[in-house]
């Protein structure tokens, strides 16, 4: 007798399937960052590099598993998502630790990632493979940056800020074209994901992107000020 196929449900927010990665994280990235500080300067970046890669390879792996057995939609599939095409490209950040690409990363995963910590979009929960891909990703790439912060001592500057505000226009012009050719909806430019986001607060389309728009500076602002205050204390 065949066992019946049983469809993954969405994660809800606040369930099992979104805090337990969520603190599993946090506890691991504690004791990573507290033992690497007694690495040598060459170990610490060899280790988070190495984090990169594994985040790096996991999503090539994933989408290659989708073309050569599901079903792969250019329109809707492709790793141009923030944070999956963060995912590819952070290993090159890690090998090669230019400041310029820290100011950038800084505040486009802090800003973006970790909103979609808090209200994760994921269409099949666990044990999907997109379940572990969506939270290797995000959380990986928090991890990266906070290892940047507390282990290389790596800190922004108020100038960051604006170069990383315009980096993001310039991903965000890339998606609009990229969008029209495909008929695409990549970072949610034509509608909103189907899942509660911070952008349910802001309007329908395209009212939404012009808000979002409009709070990215202070969002990147409020990201800046901790270390804008430490540096005015120490």
């Amino acid at each position: 007798m065949m066992t019946p196929i049983v469809a993954l449900s969405r994660v809800e927010i606040l369930s099992v399937e979104h805090l337990l990665p969520i603190i599993i994280s946090i506890v691991v990235a504690v004791v990573l960052i507290t033992t690497a500080t007694r690495f040598s300067s060459e170990k610490k970046q060899r280790t988070i590099h190495y984090i990169a890669l594994f985040i790096s390879v996991f999503v090539i792996v994933f989408h290659l598993y989708h073309i050569v057995f599901k079903t792969y939609d250019f329109k809707t599939d492709l790793p141009l998502y923030l944070c999956s095409l963060l995912g590819l490209l952070v290993p090159i950040y890690t090998y090669y630790q230019k400041y310029w690409m820290f100011e950038i990363l800084l505040f486009w995963i802090i800003a973006g990632t970790l909103q979609g910590v808090i209200t994760p979009d994921i269409s099949e929960g666990f044990p999907s493979f997109d379940y572990f891909r969506y939270w290797i990703v995000h959380l990986g790439l928090l991890l990266v940056i906070f290892y940047s912060i507390f282990v290389f001592k790596l800190k922004p500057k108020l100038r960051s800020v604006l170069k990383s505000f315009l980096a993001l226009q310039i991903y965000v012009i890339a998606m609009v074209i990229i969008n029209v050719a495909l008929d695409a909806n990549y970072f949610y430019l034509n509608r909103k994901p189907e899942s509660a986001s911070l952008l349910d607060y802001f309007g329908e389309w395209p009212y939404y992107i012009i808000v979002g728009q409009l709070i990215i500076l202070p969002l990147f602002l409020i990201i800046y000020a901790p270390f804008y205050f430490r540096r005015k204390i120490t």
